[in-house]
């Protein structure tokens, strides 16, 4: 997902926040939303760029949990988020708690910068998100059969090799939760576990919050979750967008995004210069013409930028030495240069 420019509608100094919100809108808010607002006031300060995703990553949430939360406070009339012809989310613009009143019974409204913000909820209406299942108390027997399972048993190795250590009575009742009532197969949690420490995240709350939001999107096989996942990928959708592409990516476009992020260890930064230069030299093919380069760095061991430079300059230099004259231009050496056999010549001027 695209980095979002955070602004005010006035500057100020300081990140304040006003006693209306305390008095009237903090009480109310839960954590995830209290969160996502006082960090949106924080980085509307220093025009900060961040993400759905940077968010997510930052308060251990889920983008599910951000986005509604920034779906709240625009309920409220405290933000309005700005999209593009595409539905793509691009900015949030902060408004202040005593103009929330007149916003919100606004059509539309225009900022001084004149970009014409309509409110979102006429934009995209979403249905209200499903109670998730209560979240049983599992006794030591609950624990002891489900580990007798061999199915599950099996499950509960895997999912500790991922984890990289023996899981507690608090973590089984956790899979025990998304096996019992979310109703995940064994394919599927064994997916959802990778997924999550993918991520480097190993909190069990972390992949509970996912599984719940999974399960409220009717996501019940790993081939679901996977095109799921993608549409909250932001790299994904930033490489896509330095080649020039927009819309959902190929299931060989996403091969290609995996070989470079996963398989070969590339930084977001290095696979856009490859785009970049990808561009700049053709028209068509460019996801193969960019694995090429890709391809090239990652036998070379090129990684970074510094790497990238430190090989363009090699480059550049042997070039300047192989194409370098050997001899130098000047009025004697321009005509043709003729060979002669002296020998020869020395016999005819005697004869004579």
């Amino acid at each position: 997902m695209a980095k979002l420019t955070i602004y005010r509608e006035e500057s100020a100094a300081y990140t304040v926040v006003s006693n209306r919100f305390i008095d009237q809108y903090m009480t109310d808010a839960n954590d995830a939303q209290l969160k996502v607002y006082l960090y949106l006031l924080c980085t509307s300060q220093c025009s900060q760029a961040t993400s759905v995703s940077d968010m997510a990553d930052r308060f251990n949430h889920t983008e599910k949990d951000i986005l509604r939360a920034l779906k709240y406070w625009e309920t409220k009339g405290l933000v309005a988020l700005d999209y593009d012809e595409a539905k793509n989310l691009t900015s949030i613009r902060l408004l202040t708690a005593e103009a929330a009143s007149k916003k919100a019974n606004a059509a539309a409204t225009v900022h001084p910068g004149g970009t014409v913000s309509l409110p979102v909820a006429k934009q995209t209406p979403s249905p209200e998100p499903v109670p998730a299942p209560e979240k049983p108390s599992y006794s030591l027997d609950d624990l002891k059969a489900f580990r007798s399972n061999e199915e599950t048993e099996q499950l509960l190795f895997i999912v500790e090799q991922y984890i990289g250590k023996p899981l507690g009575a608090s973590e089984i009742r956790t899979i025990l939760f998304i096996y019992d009532k979310l109703g995940f197969s064994s394919d599927l949690i064994d997916y959802l576990v990778q997924y999550c420490v993918g991520k480097e995240k190993r909190s069990f709350r972390y992949i509970e919050k996912v599984a719940l939001d999974w399960a409220e999107n009717h996501i019940t096989t790993p081939k679901q979750a996977k095109s799921y996942a993608l549409k909250y990928d932001k790299s994904i959708y930033t490489i896509m967008k330095c080649l020039g592409k927009n819309g959902e990516p190929t299931a060989k476009e996403v091969t290609f995004i995996t070989r470079w992020t996963k398989e070969w260890g590339f930084s977001l930064p290095v696979i856009e210069t490859a785009c970049e230069r990808t561009v700049l030299a053709v028209d068509k093919h460019r996801f193969e013409y960019a694995d090429s380069i890709l391809a090239s760095w990652n036998r070379s061991q090129i990684h970074t930028i510094e790497d990238i430079r430190t090989a363009d300059a090699v480059y550049h230099k042997t070039r300047h030495v192989q194409h370098r004259p050997s001899v130098i231009s000047n009025q004697f050496n321009q005509f043709p240069q003729r060979e002669y056999d002296f020998d020869a010549l020395e016999k005819e001027l005697l004869s004579n």
